[in-house]
């Protein structure tokens, strides 16, 4: 007696499908990393009557937090850290805005720091960062 063996067909996987599913998992990554990291560090930003708009894109944030900390990108930095940094986004981008966003409550010898490695630098596209008044 011979017994045929079945030609067993393999399971198809629908490859459009997955391709949909690589593509919402894409669009999910990239908006989880385009968050706001603003929100890590608590900051009481000071306020002030003048107030100038600029943009938010390709400039060189340095937070500044009530006990003095510096942050640069969520990091804890040192000065000669910071220099450096600035010195490589200069470099990079000569008209980089350098923004310091400090706690109203940390004292000025704190952002005069940030200050003076700006005047060793010679860099003065700088801007002192406020609370916005128009979103209260």
């Amino acid at each position: 007696m011979i017994i045929k063996k079945k030609n067993r067909r393999q399971p198809l996987t629908p490859i459009n499908a997955m391709s949909d599913i690589a593509f919402l998992l894409l669009i999910f990554i990239m908006l989880l990393s385009l968050m706001n990291y603003r929100r890590t560090i608590k900051i009481e930003y000071p306020e002030s009557k003048y107030q100038e708009i600029t943009q938010k894109e390709k400039n060189f944030e340095i937070w500044i937090d009530k006990q003095g900390n510096v942050y640069y990108k969520e990091k804890t930095i040192d000065s000669i850290t910071l220099e450096g940094l600035i010195v490589d986004a200069i470099i990079k981008n000569p008209g980089i805005r350098i923004h310091i966003i400090a706690d109203k409550n940390t004292e000025y010898k704190n952002v005069d720091k940030i200050i003076n490695i700006l005047k060793l630098l010679q860099h003065r596209v700088v801007s002192l960062v406020v609370k916005d008044n128009e979103k209260e």
